[in-house]
C-alpha cells in the first residue's frame, strides 16, 4: 500500500484477532488503517514524544498502547444507543520523532498535521500523544485551516503557562508558546479542572492579565460539568471560527488515572470527563483534539489507556450525534 503522507507514518501496530462475534464490531475491526483513497471523516495520528516531559514519562507509547487495546472495546454506545460504526474514522499512523531534538520533533509534528490540513482539510484530526507538548505545534498546524480566530478548550490539572526560558518548549509550556506566538488569543482559551498544589501564583497572574477564563477542580464537583461546559461553550462561541480540544489526561483524579504522568489527588471524575468531551463532540464548532500525558508505563492493569480510549469513543460518540443531527 502506498504511503499517503509523506509527513505522516503509517501505524506501527496493526491489532488483528481470529475470533469473530458476527453480532458484535470491535474497534480494530472499524478502525483501520487508511489507505490514502477511501473517504473518511476523522483520522487519528500518533504523536509519539515525551522527551519533553518536565518530569520523567512513557508517554510516548500511549499510541501504540491504545492500538492494542481496541481489540477489547466495542463500537456500541449503550446510553446513546449509537453504534460508532457509522463514523468513517481510520488510522492515519504515527509522525516521526527525532531520537533528541525536542524541538525538531514539534517542527515534525507541525509538518505532518499541515501536511494533513493543506491536502486533506475535511479530515478531523484526532492526536494521540505524547506529552502536552505536542499541543503547541498540533494547535499551531490547526491554526492555518481557518481564516478566522480559533479557540481552544482544555482539560487539565495544570495552566500549561510556564515561562520558555527556564528549560525551553516542555509539557508545562503550550500554552505559552501558542499565545506567544500569536496563534491563540487569552480570550479564546477555556481551562477546565485546573487545581490546587499544581500550579503558582506568578502564572495564575499570567493567565489573568492574558483573559483566559479557568474553572478549577473544585468548581467542576461544586457546580456540575453540564453548567461549567455551558459557560464555556457561550464564551468561546462568541469570537471564533473553530475550536481545538486538548485533554490532559491528569485531569482526573489519581483513582481515575493511576498512569497519568503528573496524578492529582481530588481531580475531576472520569465520568465528568466523558461528559463534558460528549458534548465538545457534538458542537459544530469543534473541528480538532488531542489526548496527551497517559503513561503506559505507570499504568496499573492498562486502566489509564483504557480510559483514554473511553474519552476517545465518547467524543466520537458526540461527533456521531453531530452527524446524525445534520
Amino acid at each position: 500500500m502506498e504511503r499517503p503522507f509523506k509527513k505522516i507514518n503509517p501505524p506501527e501496530i496493526i491489532r488483528r484477532s481470529n475470533w469473530r462475534d458476527r453480532f458484535e464490531t470491535k474497534v480494530n475491526q472499524w478502525i483501520t488503517p487508511w489507505d490514502g483513497v477511501e473517504p473518511i471523516e476523522i483520522g487519528i495520528i500518533g504523536a509519539p514524544l515525551s522527551k519533553a516531559a518536565i518530569s520523567f514519562s512513557g508517554a510516548f507509547g500511549t499510541p501504540n498502547q491504545l492500538r492494542l487495546l481496541f481489540p477489547t472495546l466495542t463500537t456500541y454506545n449503550l446510553d446513546e444507543d449509537i453504534d460508532l460504526t457509522s463514523l468513517a474514522v481510520r488510522d492515519l499512523g504515527d509522525i516521526p520523532m527525532h531520537i533528541t531534538d525536542v524541538v525538531q520533533s514539534h517542527q515534525n509534528i507541525e509538518d505532518g498535521l499541515t501536511e494533513l490540513a493543506v491536502e486533506h482539510p475535511e479530515i478531523f484530526p484526532m492526536v494521540i500523544g505524547g506529552d502536552h507538548s505536542i499541543t503547541c505545534p498540533s494547535v499551531k498546524a490547526f491554526r492555518k485551516r481557518f481564516q478566522g480566530k480559533i479557540g481552544l478548550i482544555q482539560f487539565d490539572s495544570h495552566f500549561d503557562v510556564r515561562n520558555l526560558e527556564d528549560g525551553g518548549p516542555s509539557n508545562g509550556t503550550p500554552i505559552r508558546g501558542l499565545l506567544e506566538s500569536g496563534t491563540l488569543e487569552g480570550q479564546n482559551i477555556v481551562q477546565i479542572g485546573l487545581h490546587n498544589f499544581t500550579n503558582s501564583k506568578a502564572y495564575r497572574d499570567y493567565v489573568d492579565e492574558k483573559g483566559i477564563t479557568f474553572f478549577t477542580s473544585r468548581e467542576v464537583h461544586r457546580r456540575g460539568i453540564e453548567a461549567i461546559m455551558e459557560e464555556a461553550i457561550s464564551i468561546l462561541s462568541k469570537d471564533t471560527e473553530a475550536i481545538y480540544v486538548t485533554v490532559d489526561i491528569d485531569v482526573l483524579d489519581q483513582a481515575y488515572a493511576p498512569g497519568a504522568a503528573a496524578v492529582v489527588a481530588a481531580g475531576m471524575s472520569s465520568w465528568d470527563l466523558m461528559e463534558a468531551v460528549t458534548i465538545l463532540g457534538e458542537w459544530d464548532k469543534v473541528r480538532g483534539f488531542d489526548l496527551v500525558c497517559v503513561d503506559p508505563m505507570q499504568d496499573i492493569r492498562q486502566s489509564t489507556v483504557r480510559t483514554a480510549a473511553y474519552v476517545m469513543l465518547h467524543f466520537l460518540t458526540g461527533y456521531a450525534k453531530r452527524k446524525n443531527r445534520g
